[in-house]
């Protein structure tokens, strides 16, 4: 570590949104990346899987990228690794189940053979770089979780992961407060911890008390049990098959991704399954329904997952009766509630009975609330505290609790992605600012949004399409026959009088002002395109995204 400069931070995501945690951290030539994940997509945007972070500022540097280090294997932490890593290919370091998570997803991927994947041990110390990096264990709701602390001459960098302080964890590993004890007492430069729920007071309850409660609707549910859980929360499908064990039923798994995480886990002993517990669906559309049990994705309203396809009738194994009791081992994250309500909604239209952390308590969440935040700062003692992972509400919640823990206020600051801090032993500055862009996932393919389709998608989504087909023939030019016109989502288009005169018309004024001569199809068309826009919103007060075909019958 010789020739020491500054410490620069930059959130490339996970600040002022929740997912996408994306941070970079540099240190003299080196740069190493804490997390690479996804951001769930809001209902103003039609078509779109997920989100994940701009990384033009690391393929730039790509050089200088030594590594990407995981905290734990939450899609908004490991989610877009397969898209980071096609691009940029550095090392990886995350525990056992994270990296075994990872592989289920570069294998999807063709991206496993050609990945560079390391398995870390917590409290072992890596030399990545210019970086001396160790792993310290947290407890949040899937096991393996770890914090980073990255040693510097001026102090540690303390990076929390997802934490919550939980003494009764279902993994049995608690909360590694020695490590932290003792990176304290040689001096915590910066501390970077979970805000998500910040604004809660007292304590997050522990994994295990909802174990009674879902064992309760289970033993009490006369028919068919459904329950949805994100695919990677290992502990929540333990009290599942725990309790299907108690019950005598057998448990089903609904989705390719939940059925890969349980294999993979139990394969590598983070689950215990009974024998014979597990079955496939196809066995268990032959036993009564009083003796199943099905686990499936979808907690979040996500148009493609199992659960959200059973609640439109549209999935083509589960059908939805009367007398199924549906749990939502979940809460909403942000921006999802509406998704979420309707998902019930239409599930309780179908004659399911749905249990969710609104009606019951059959979720616990994996965030630290605020006497543990307050705890975690009076262990570490850091100089400096910069809030992570949280809306933004939330990182200035968790910025006023170390304020009243007494960490001086020009210590203390609150972030957005794209923001660089420059930090020495005396201060944090903020220096620079990079511009991000967001990078929507549809399928297989990432578009950025200066491509201007999320636009054209609402556009077309509230106010529907009108294709226009238009044949030319001759010299000079005229149309050889009426245009062929259709609409998709907009109805209006059939109560326009004499729309297919109208319509001929403005493209024999567009041919008559076509001054050019050299014929210029793309003049011909963007012409026609505007007329036809124009005369739409004059005749239905509407603007339809307007299509217009042009070819040449000659």
């Amino acid at each position: 570590m010789s020739n020491f400069s500054k410490i620069r931070i930059i959130p490339l995501g996970g600040l002022g949104e929740i997912g996408r945690n994306m941070m970079v951290v540099e240190l003299n030539d080196d740069i190493i990346i804490i997390d690479a994940g996804i951001l769930f997509p809001s209902s103003d945007m039609p078509g779109v899987d997920f989100i994940i972070s701009d990384i033009s500022y690391l393929l730039e540097n790509q050089h200088r990228v030594q590594a990407i280090l995981l905290t734990h294997g939450h899609e908004d932490h490991i989610g877009a690794l397969p898209y980071v890593l096609s691009e940029l290919n550095v090392p990886v370091y995350a525990s056992r189940l994270t990296l075994s998570l990872i592989g289920v997803k570069l294998r999807e991927h063709g991206l496993l053979q050609r990945s560079n994947l390391h398995v870390i041990e917590p409290n072992t110390l890596l030399n990545i770089g210019s970086f001396d990096v160790e792993f310290f264990r947290v407890c949040h709701s899937i096991p393996d979780s770890m914090g980073i602390a990255i040693h510097t001459p001026f102090g540690a960098i303390v990076h929390t992961g997802d934490f919550k302080i939980d003494h009764t964890p279902i993994d049995k590993h608690k909360m590694d407060f020695a490590t932290l004890s003792r990176l304290a007492a040689d001096g915590v430069l910066v501390l970077l911890a979970d805000s998500t729920y910040a604004e809660v007071d007292g304590y997050t309850p522990s994994e295990s008390t909802i174990q009674s409660p879902i064992d309760l609707k289970i033993a009490q549910a006369p028919g068919r049990i459904i329950v949805a859980t994100f695919a990677s929360l290992i502990s929540r499908m333990q009290i599942v098959l725990d309790s299907a064990y108690k019950h005598d039923r057998k448990v089903a798994v609904v989705g390719r991704s939940m059925s890969n995480n349980l294999k993979m886990a139990i394969k590598m002993g983070y689950l215990n399954a009974e024998p014979n517990i597990l079955i496939s669906l196809k066995e268990a559309k032959k036993l009564p329904a009083s003796k199943i049990i099905l686990l499936a994705t979808g907690t979040q309203g996500e148009p493609t997952s199992a659960l959200v396809r059973m609640s439109r009738n549209e999935h083509k194994d589960v059908k939805i009766v009367s007398g199924d009791t549906v749990i939502l081992s979940s809460s909403p994250i942000p921006g999802n509630e509406s998704l979420v309500a309707k998902t019930i909604d239409d599930l309780y239209r179908l004659g399911a009975r749905v249990f969710s952390s609104r009606n019951a308590d059959v979720h616990v969440h994996g965030h630290a609330s605020r006497e543990e935040l307050k705890l975690l700062l009076n262990v570490v003692q850091p100089k400096f505290y910069i809030p992570v992972h949280g809306e933004y509400r939330h990182l200035v919640a968790n910025t006023e609790l170390a304020q009243l823990v007494g960490i001086k206020p020009q210590n203390t600051l609150v972030l957005e992605n794209g923001y660089v801090v420059e930090i020495d032993s005396q201060k944090a500055d903020i220096t620079d600012y990079i511009p991000l862009e967001q990078v929507f996932i549809s399928g297989q393919k990432s578009w950025r949004n200066s491509d201007f389709q999320l636009n054209q998608r609402n556009r077309i989504s509230k106010s529907g399409i009108v294709v226009m087909g238009i044949t030319f023939t001759g010299s000079p030019i005229s149309l050889s026959n009426e245009p062929t016109i259709v609409s998709y989502g907009f109805p209006e288009l059939n109560e326009i009088q004499d729309l297919s005169e109208k319509t001929s018309q403005l493209v024999h004024f567009a041919l008559e002002n076509d001054s050019d001569s050299v014929l210029d199809w793309y003049n011909i068309r963007e012409n026609i395109t505007r007329l036809v826009a124009n005369m739409l919103y004059k005749e239905t007060k509407r603007r339809p995204v307007v299509l217009v075909l042009v070819q040449s019958a000659d």
